[in-house]
């Protein structure tokens, strides 16, 4: 089993993270925003990750530290779980429909960090500012080693929006981590 479990405490947050690339989508997510809750139980239920996520922050402030932070630790997560990352199909892609909203994103699981995100539309959903994404997905890249391009096609309502990120954020990592092999998937024989 592909598992890992990262526990990372700083002054601004707390946040413990265990993850299980093979499971069923079993989840237990409390993250203290509901709207965040509500994205990581998306994700663990369409990838079929099991995800524990205990999660607080100072979002008495704002909701930056705790959205990053949670970035660093889900790739921190992700890293740790794939491993050597031998023998996964490596790329995973997902396009995913929410009512009017329409997102693509792409994945290469090869053990580099680039981030492309092209999501043009701002505004909150409650009091939390959607742009703050972008700093979870960059954060998440970093630390996974991954690139990720997330495209947002079009869409009128921000949750919608944000949703179908999220699920095709699953179904093409559920996609890439998957294994066919016992090789190293790169022609250098390295990741």
């Amino acid at each position: 089993m592909r598992k890992a479990s990262i526990i990372r405490k700083s002054r601004e947050t707390e946040i413990e993270m265990e993850i299980n690339l093979d499971g069923s989508g079993k989840h237990q997510i409390s993250t203290s925003v509901g709207f965040l809750d509500h994205m990581f139980e998306l994700f663990a239920f369409h990838g079929n990750f099991d995800v524990i996520l205990k999660a607080k922050g100072d979002i008495h402030i704002d909701y930056h530290h705790l959205i990053e932070d949670l970035g660093i630790v889900f790739g921190q997560c992700l890293n740790e779980a794939l491993g050597e990352r031998k023998g996964i199909i490596r790329y995973g892609f997902a396009s995913i429909p929410m009512d009017e909203a329409l997102a693509q994103v792409s994945i290469d699981l090869g053990g580099r960090a680039y981030l492309t995100y092209n999501v043009p539309f701002e505004g909150s959903i409650r009091d939390l500012d959607i742009n703050l994404f972008e700093e979870f997905f960059r954060a998440f890249t970093h630390n996974a080693k991954v690139t990720l391009h997330i495209n947002v096609l079009y869409g009128k309502d921000l949750h919608h929006i944000i949703e179908s990120i999220f699920k095709a954020f699953a179904k093409a990592i559920k996609e890439a981590k998957t294994i066919i092999g016992n090789t190293i998937p790169s022609t250098k024989g390295i990741l």
